[in-house]
């Protein structure tokens, strides 16, 4: 679909970037692939693998492990099916290869026990879509089966029992799986090979713990007698084979990154920010879905039901607009996966849900409600455009958000930069020593698995030791208590078990919180909003981490207000930067929630303050901070009272645009900012990581500080606003109700850290 009429002529339009469509490149079949394996393919189309397909297939085949990154419906599906329908179907291992204590050879060795191989995927709806492309292949004798918590008893017998590829996700690997690997012995004993499909999903925290159950993965896949070769694929990750190594722990990483499958042609439109997303993004969905398919991704939940609701308003036929997103029932979800793929449902609102790889329909158009946070993200979202083959329009509809207005200012951050090196803190003790807990849980742990945990295993284990976690005996670490280790580990959180929130009326829990943010959202009489319904917290049952909530429709919306406070633990780096001095170490932030504010839901205007009396938290990370003697700013025109809406405002704006530069989310680093600190003796900005132990992330910061801080004062100069608004300094994160805050004077104080001038100069035209 080329860019409509209605919308190339609307005045939002920010920028037209056009892609050209290009040929694919085919090879012929590697020769250990069977011809009933090339006859299944063949049945469904695919009378030739694309040249990458080939090139990844004989490195898996060959005993390497793969990081396999090529576009959105490049065919990597096949690519990876090719050596594990040869290992689990024909029985053929791959080169080096080791099962229940047979070895595999190039030549093609038959093997005595039957091979497994299995698949992980970040989403159940993408695992499932795999089984069902699976069995369509319909090669006799190769099994296949699901394995995730919609699975009854009798499908998780079958699969533990009996299938040959299993196809999972992290959670039941890390929860079922490892802690009951007595009763998957034959499935993990038999590991011919893995497949992590969407590696770039596993960044941050949760690759940092993803890292971690592959190496328990692998450590118990060869304490059965198992050494399976792993595949990772993405769409959109820079340098696939360093971040394949740190998922998997192994250096032997082939990457294979050029592209041969065929390319349609791409509109990509950026539209200005808007102060009413989802309006556009409801208008834009039913615009497309008049006269073909569209997709539109959304941040949150609750956004994608109301885009679906006002695009059905806004729709001659609104029974063909739906939402999707997690929480749904199964049936529901597969239902409108089915509808979309058979053409029934010609608009979706989505969350993220619906950004991988599902063989849906081919997209007419995608649209993208806010910049998702990083390029890799992006790029994601706009690869469901164009599908099937046809040529396709992707929109990004851009938020009054620094970042958004930043990009749309300069497309080049979009179109010309690679995408973002994905930061995977393999090492972060906050993240393995739990693990370690759960490994001695499973076997015993000894000096010997540093193999698989890395140098710092056995101090990790001496540590834990000393803090009752495991217990040391001649034969290794034990885990001596009767609890299971694993249930105290959220794989997307630092903070050990989230909090449930149940209803209290009927004791259903309705969804979950992360025990970080447990104090900000759970605490008494907060607002507390799900799947569309608002609820007041009744209590908070510490001991337990179980709040209590009841049904209510206030008029009002409830926002918690802290305070906070910063310790220079140890400076590491550090150089002169502009008037100021740049630094990168290790601090300990001190934050407490004090009280909530409620404000009316319709104008936002504060009704009352209510104070709390929430316990202190600590968190021990990394920063990136800048410094500034007050004299220099005093001599730049910024007056002494103005100093800390100064320095909060470039904070906030700073903070906003970090991911332009670093694979991360606004959400994942946080700030802090004072007139004179005790530590440096000077006024100073703070950018820390929001993870325990860090996640290099903050630090990225400090090697990038130029190019972000020339983006940081580039905002404040462009944005037309007075003295600040949501698309430069006004923060909706900010603990203390975005107060004091002094855009004018955040200008002249970065303008000091680049030595340059706090005036935006137009040049004169020829």
């Amino acid at each position: 679909m080329a860019i409509p009429s209605w919308l190339a002529a609307s005045d939002s339009v920010a920028y037209q970037h056009h892609r050209d469509a290009t040929p694919g490149v085919t090879g012929a079949w590697p020769a250990w692939v069977s011809p009933r394996v090339r006859h299944a393919f063949a049945r469904h189309g695919i009378l030739a693998p694309w040249a990458h397909q080939i090139t990844a297939a004989e490195a898996a085949h060959a005993g390497h492990h793969v990081a396999l990154a090529t576009g959105t419906a490049s065919g990597k599906s096949l690519a990876y099916l090719l050596p594990v329908l040869a290992a689990t179907a024909d029985g053929l291992l791959p080169e080096g290869c080791r099962v229940a204590g047979v070895r595999g050879e190039r030549s093609g060795l038959r093997v005595r026990s039957q091979p497994t191989a299995l698949y992980l995927s970040p989403t159940k709806a993408l695992a499932h879509d795999q089984v069902r492309a699976c069995e369509e292949l319909g090669i006799a004798d190769w099994r296949v089966a699901p394995l995730d918590g919609d699975s009854d008893p009798d499908e998780r017998r079958f699969a533990r029992e009996f299938a040959s590829y299993v196809l999972t996700n992290p959670d039941m690997l890390h929860r079922s799986v490892l802690p009951q690997h007595h009763r998957y012995a034959r499935l993990l004993g038999g590991l011919t090979h893995v497949v992590i499909d969407e590696a770039h999903r596993y960044k941050g925290l949760f690759g940092a713990h993803m890292a971690a159950v592959l190496r328990r993965l692998r450590r118990l896949a060869h304490h059965y007698g198992a050494d399976p070769v792993f595949v990772c694929t993405s769409a959109t990750i820079a340098a696939p084979e360093s971040v394949a190594s740190a998922l998997i722990g192994s250096e032997d990483v082939v990457a294979v990154t050029s592209d041969a499958s065929p390319r349609p042609a791409l509109d990509v439109v950026l539209l200005s920010p808007t102060p009413s997303l989802t309006e556009t993004t409801a208008g834009l969905l039913a615009g497309f879905a008049r006269d073909g398919q569209a997709l539109a991704f959304t941040t949150s939940r609750l956004q994608a039901e109301l885009v679906a609701i006002r695009a059905r308003e806004l729709s001659p036929d609104p029974d063909t607009i739906a939402a999707y997103r997690g929480g749904y029932l199964p049936t529901d979800r597969r239902s409108i996966e089915s509808a979309l793929s058979e053409g029934r449902l010609r608009g979706v609102a989505s969350t993220n849900a619906l950004e991988l790889g599902i063989d849906i329909a081919g997209m007419d158009a995608v649209i993208t409600a806010g910049f998702p946070g990083t390029l890799a993200a992006f790029w994601q979202q706009v690869g469901r455009a164009g599908r099937d083959g046809r040529d396709a329009t992707a929109v990004l509809v851009a938020r009054e958000d620094p970042l958004d207005a930043y990009l749309v200012q300069h497309p080049e951050t979009i179109f010309e930069r690679p995408i973002e090196r994905t930061v995977v803190p393999v090492d972060n003790p906050f993240v393995l020593g739990p693990h370690l807990c759960a490994a001695a849980q499973e076997i015993p742990l000894t000096q010997a698995d540093a193999r698989w945990f890395g140098p710092d295993t056995v101090a990790l284990a001496e540590s834990l030791t000393r803090q009752g976690a495991l217990r040391r005996r001649p034969t290794g670490w034990f885990w001596p208590h009767p609890s299971r280790a694993v249930d105290s580990i959220d794989l997307r959180s630092a903070q050990g078990k989230a909090y449930e929130v149940v209803d209290e009326a009927t004791g259903r829990v309705i969804g979950n919180v992360d025990a970080s943010a447990s104090d900000r959202t759970l605490h008494p009489e907060a607002v507390y909003v799900h799947q569309g319904e608002t609820w007041l917290v009744h209590s908070v049952e510490e001991a337990d981490r179980v709040a209590l909530v009841r049904r209510a429709d206030p008029l009002y919306y409830t926002q918690p207000q802290s305070v906070a406070d910063v310790r220079v633990l140890s400076t590491e780096r550090s150089r002169p930067f502009g008037a100021g001095e740049l630094f990168s170490g290790e601090v300990q932030l001190s934050s407490q929630v004090t009280s909530y504010l409620r404000r009316d839901a319709e104008s936002g205007e504060v009704w009352d303050q209510t104070p709390l009396d929430s316990p202190e938290r600590r968190l021990r990370t990394r920063a990136t901070w800048w410094t500034l003697p007050s004299s220099v700013l005093l001599d730049a025109g910024v007056a002494a009272a103005d100093i800390p809406g100064a320095l909060h405002a470039a904070e906030h704006c700073a903070i906003g645009l970090l991911p332009a530069f670093v694979p991360c989310d606004r959400w994942d680093i946080g700030g802090l900012s004072t007139a004179l600190h005790p530590d440096t003796n000077a006024a100073t900005v703070f950018v820390h990581d929001g993870l325990p132990g860090g996640s290099g992330l903050a630090e990225r910061g400090f090697d990038r500080a130029e190019e972000w801080w020339s983006a940081t004062l580039d905002r404040l100069l462009t944005c037309p606003c007075e003295g600040g608004c949501p698309a430069c300094v006004v923060s909706p994160k900010c603990g203390s109700g975005n107060n004091p805050l002094d855009k004018d004077g955040a200008a002249a104080l970065v303008a000091l850290l680049l030595e340059r001038s706090p005036r935006l100069v137009i040049p004169a035209l020829p």
